[in-house]
């Protein structure tokens, strides 16, 4: 792979800033690990909060590591979304021109999901829910508004920005190419589906441009491995919520679903089989999905441990505990950050 990378949030939002902890100084030392200790030479960079994406995207390219410039505003109208986009395209071309070659442009991922009108439903999760359970996505009747909104933010973008720009979409979203200097898709590894894993890959990259693998991994609980891309939904979201309220909540502790046990090495087996995948049939750049997650701290309780229902290679804590590897953060690396290290090292 010429790109071998991860995913780095510094403020998705939705119901939430992902990124609440958020200060320069621990994403510099942040992408300083990424680069130096996970041997990346790629980074993508997600938030709604351009500012935030400007400043992590200027230390990233500052340390020599190429960024993937992802601005998401989730959850709003196309109108909304297409105009918060070309505006966030004046930033990332500022970028360019400061780092050329460096920097590459998504337009936005999963909008099928992700943005409203184009399936049915005013939140993201009542827009799972209605696009699998009816004829919308079995028919393909997504595709053709996804693509007309495709084809104006592309535009809209290009007035302003002059490097490569990707989109990351979901397999079962067919998108006009053409409009792309970089073919992007999500693409988790399920048990019952991993016999077709790579043809997915195959059949993209057959249009003869460069694929990326924009989001790919699992989480460190037994089990995961039977759908990596909903292996978080095992968090009880009542308990989620019922903990955010004032007072009550400090009696209240998130907890999950069921019973699971915790599994680090599988999660790190996962991630390695989909990166050689990734080379065999080959890729051009993956991200692993993610570095850190704080929304999802480890607990030693397994029914309180988020952290199962993370994707992070690392653990985060709370309270301001330090981890014992990197002692000026407040995480440790699992067992998928030394596998990734290692994979990414040897190449």
């Amino acid at each position: 792979m010429k790109h071998k990378g991860v995913c780095y949030d510094v403020g998705r939002y939705l119901y939430g800033d992902w990124r609440k902890d958020y200060n320069p100084q621990t994403v510099h030392r942040e992408l300083e690990i990424i680069k130096n200790d996970l041997y990346c030479n790629a980074v993508r960079i997600n938030s709604r909060d351009v500012s935030r994406l400007e400043t992590s995207s200027k230390d990233a390219l500052e340390q020599g590591l190429e960024v993937w410039f992802s601005p998401e505003l989730w959850n709003k109208s196309p109108e909304q979304t297409l105009d918060y986009t070309a505006k966030a395209a004046e930033t990332a071309e500022r970028l360019r021109k400061q780092y050329p070659d460096k920097v590459v442009m998504s337009v936005g991922s999963e909008l099928t999901l992700f943005m409203k009108g184009i399936v049915e439903g005013n939140s993201f999760w009542a827009r799972m829910r209605n696009a699998f359970r009816g004829e919308t996505i079995k028919s393909g009747k997504h595709n053709q508004p996804l693509n007309d909104y495709l084809s104006k933010v592309v535009k809209a973008v290009r007035q302003v920005y002059k490097g490569p720009i990707t989109y990351a979409s979901l397999p079962f979203e067919t998108v006009n190419w053409e409009l792309f200097d970089i073919i992007g898709i999500d693409h988790y590894r399920a048990t019952q589906f991993n016999c077709r894993y790579a043809d997915t890959l195959r059949s993209l990259i057959a249009q003869g441009k460069p694929v990326a693998v924009m989001e790919f991994g699992c989480c460190a609980y037994k089990g995961a491995e039977r759908n990596t891309g909903q292996a978080f939904n095992i968090i009880d979201i009542k308990s989620l919520i019922m903990h955010q309220i004032p007072l009550l909540g400090s009696f209240i502790q998130p907890r999950l679903k069921g019973d699971y046990e915790r599994d680090e090495a599988l999660q790190a087996h996962e991630i390695l089989e989909s990166l050689k995948v990734f080379d065999d049939v080959g890729i051009d750049s993956a991200f692993v999905f993610t570095f850190v997650d704080p929304q999802k701290p480890y607990k030693e309780n397994p029914q309180n441990d988020l952290d199962m229902a993370s994707y992070g290679l690392v653990k985060s804590y709370e309270g301001g505990k330090r981890g014992t590897t990197y002692p000026d953060m407040t995480w440790e690396p699992k067992v998928s950050f030394k596998a990734v290290a290692e994979y990414y090292c040897e190449r």
